[in-house]
């Protein structure tokens, strides 16, 4: 059970309060997990934040959750939208909100929540190097821990390092922008801070801030990203937004941090990759919206798939399955199930 500690009475309306960390949580009807998430950033071990919860036009009883909040606790500011707002957009207004005095940035997504060490781990390890501009840890994901792979006796490490890790290794350790805490001055420069129109925002918004910045990492799992709700990051992963991520930030940062040799592999290994999933998609008879999403993200980095290697492994697969009939009526009496679900 997260355990609630109240703020100072005296951060409201105080000109000379510098709060060290600005934490956001913009929300959108999310009534059943709102609550949830407040608790855990009011229950931080450091106490030394301001909280801005910002409703982009909610008609659930969520606004009354985050009402009963402010006015327990003096940290929280309550931010209206006039008008409903893409996500993106939303994000990108509350963190123009965020005081102007703070040293760090930290959203925590209404669906998800931190835990109790969590301001604290990050803030010790972005104090220990003014050089860093982006924190991260492990976290859950649902019922299952990720983001290692890291050197777990260090927490400091280069920006290119990090990149090139992700890319050459197929690690990742800024998953969520809930698992990641951002140096605040970045946030004030980057204007808008998450590119909008992008599929992945939140992790080219890492990408760039990294080919400047150094990157620090708690070895704890310090947030949960929700898996059992219907958002946007669950439609994506019925479209395996993730291997489309890869590819996305491969082609677009590939080149800044990785030898040419190096980049001409990495590129070859995931475009086979997803080609062969196109090639498996195009056979199972994908409707519209899923071909709809992969090509407005080809448009953003001027991608144009192989089209003749698509079809080379769709008919790969078509003999695959002809040697394997058990496995093929599996195949599909499972499409046909959940096709009709």
């Amino acid at each position: 059970m997260i355990v609630y500690k109240k703020g100072p009475v005296s951060a409201r309306n105080n000109p000379t309060w510098r709060p060290t960390v600005s934490v956001i949580t913009p929300y959108y009807n999310t009534g059943d997990y709102i609550e949830e998430c407040i608790r855990s950033v009011l229950a931080q071990s450091f106490s030394d934040f301001e909280y801005l919860i910002v409703n982009n036009c909610s008609n659930d009883h969520s606004p009354s959750i985050a009402r009963r909040y402010a006015a327990a606790d003096s940290r929280i500011r309550l931010i209206n939208n006039e008008t409903f707002l893409e996500q993106l957009q939303n994000y990108n207004g509350a963190l123009r909100q965020i005081s102007p005095l703070s040293i760090f940035c930290k959203i925590v997504q209404a669906d998800d929540w931190i835990f109790e060490n969590c301001l604290s781990e990050m803030v010790k390890v972005g104090n220990s190097d003014e050089r860093v501009g982006l924190i991260s840890s492990y976290r859950l994901s649902g019922s299952k821990p990720d983001g290692g792979g890291l050197p777990p006796k260090r927490q400091n490490f280069s920006g290119r390092e990090i990149c090139r890790i992700q890319l050459l290794d197929g690690l990742f350790f800024f998953s969520s922008p809930t698992t990641v805490m951002y140096r605040s001055e970045l946030v004030r420069l980057r204007q808008p801070f998450y590119s909008e129109g992008r599929l992945h925002a939140d992790t080219e918004a890492c990408y760039e801030i990294l080919r400047n910045w150094r990157f620090g990492f708690v070895h704890q799992i310090l947030a949960y990203t929700r898996r059992d709700n219907d958002g946007e990051l669950m439609k994506a992963r019925a479209f395996n937004s993730f291997l489309l991520n890869k590819l996305t930030v491969a082609k677009t940062y590939g080149a800044d941090v990785l030898s040419e040799s190096e980049y001409e592999r990495c590129w070859s290994l995931l475009e086979a990759r997803y080609l062969r999933f196109l090639g498996h998609s195009l056979l199972r008879m994908r409707k519209s919206a899923f071909w709809n999403y992969h090509k407005s993200e080809w448009a953003t980095f001027g991608y144009h798939p192989r089209w003749h290697r698509v079809l080379w492994y769709a008919v790969l697969e078509i003999i695959d399955l002809s040697l394997n009939p058990k496995r093929t009526t599996e195949d599909i009496i499972h499409y046909f199930k959940k096709r009709n679900s």
